[in-house]
């Protein structure tokens, strides 16, 4: 299962209560409005959560923009279905 843009607009817009967030894969989680490190967490343990993946410290702190997520779950989406 691919995690779509959409799934992860909406668990940004859960974790920062900001229904009008929109993401493009090259927006920057540090120009998103009230973003800091705590939210990259939440959003991280959320996708954990929701797409049974676990994310490495190393690879967390490599995570740049939505695009680096997307590419990510996608990633370890692939590994899971082997």
């Amino acid at each position: 299962m691919v995690a779509p843009l959409p799934e992860i607009t909406n668990i940004l817009r859960e974790v920062l209560r900001d229904n009008d967030l929109e993401l493009t894969p090259t927006t920057r989680f540090d120009d998103v409005a009230g973003w800091d490190s705590m939210d990259l967490v939440t959003v991280v343990v959320e996708i954990e959560c929701r797409f049974d993946l676990q994310f490495e410290l190393v690879e967390i702190d490599r995570l740049t923009t939505v695009g680096d997520l997307l590419r990510m779950i996608a990633a370890k989406q692939a590994l899971a279905a082997v």
